[in-house]
């Protein structure tokens, strides 16, 4: 399926019917590792449209020569959400740069956001990062970069990596995230914090973005669950299936919660939190 959204031409899949739920990719790869991942987890949830985008420069959506910044691609994904959504409120997922485009997001239009997921979220104040260690494997398995991104290095997962993100290397276009990571800082923001249902979920041996800048994201958000997960890196997705599960269908609890107390209090049940 393709959405236009603005000069943007958005390659997307979707499951199901009902709420919209945008899951947002990492940089480097395409919707199929988000599909892969988070579609175990949402799929037996009744009730949901699961909508996995490629993000602009990556598997079949295009990047114009006018998107040149962070900035950018942020307000092409507001567009994309509201012709997919329709004005809708939706839930949003991201994972890795798709976090952090989901943050944004969330802090522009808190309104439309009913629910925010940031999984191994790649943050401006990365710190303490972890060296890289494998925890299951002989470690001699797959090519460079499934041995530097994964921690369980099983048979089992170097079948997922060469299925669900080695397929995308050849789609990305190396010219366009170059330009659009030469202005990859967000412009801050004056507006509060999300205040809707959020659950941070990150790897402890993550030795891409680490785990420490996103301990600092529950102090941020008011309605926020936290897990650091052990034996889990970058890929926790992958790693974790069962345990990331579980988190998301507590959250997804706590978003029915939030919008079932604002239908309560005689406010729209499109907006969650105080407004």
């Amino acid at each position: 399926m393709e959405i236009r959204a603005g000069q943007v031409v958005f390659h997307c899949v979707e499951h199901g019917t009902g709420r919209p739920v945008l899951v947002l990719h990492g940089a480097g790869v395409d919707h199929r590792e988000a599909e892969a991942c988070f579609e175990p987890a949402l799929d037996g949830v009744a009730g949901l449209r699961r909508v996995y985008p490629d993000l602009p420069g990556m598997g079949r959506t295009a990047a114009p020569e006018t998107l040149r910044s962070a900035d950018g691609v942020v307000d092409t994904l507001l567009r994309f959400a509201d012709e997919v959504t329709a004005g809708a409120a939706y839930l949003l997922v991201g994972h890795s740069a798709g976090a952090y485009f989901a943050q944004a997001m969330a802090a522009r239009r808190p309104e439309r956001v009913a629910g925010l997921a940031l999984v191994c979220p790649l943050l401006p104040g990365v710190r303490e990062v972890p060296g890289h260690r494998v925890v299951a494997g002989s470690g001699e398995i797959g090519d460079d970069v499934f041995r530097s991104y994964f921690v369980i290095q099983t048979p089992e997962m170097l079948e997922r990596y060469r299925r669900h993100v080695e397929p995308a290397a050849a789609l990305v276009d190396e010219a366009a995230l170059e330009r659009i990571g030469e202005r990859w800082a967000l412009t801050p923001g004056h507006t509060p914090p999300y205040p809707g249902p959020t659950v941070v979920v990150a790897g402890r041996l993550d030795s891409t973005v680490g785990y420490a800048a996103a301990v600092d994201l529950v102090h941020h958000y008011p309605h926020a669950s936290l897990a650091v997960v052990d034996d889990a890196g970058h890929a926790l997705p992958h790693e974790q299936p069962e345990l990331l599960r579980a988190l998301l269908a507590d959250w997804l609890v706590r978003v029915e919660r939030s919008a079932s107390a604002g239908r309560a209090d005689g406010k729209p049940s499109t907006r969650t939190g105080p407004s």
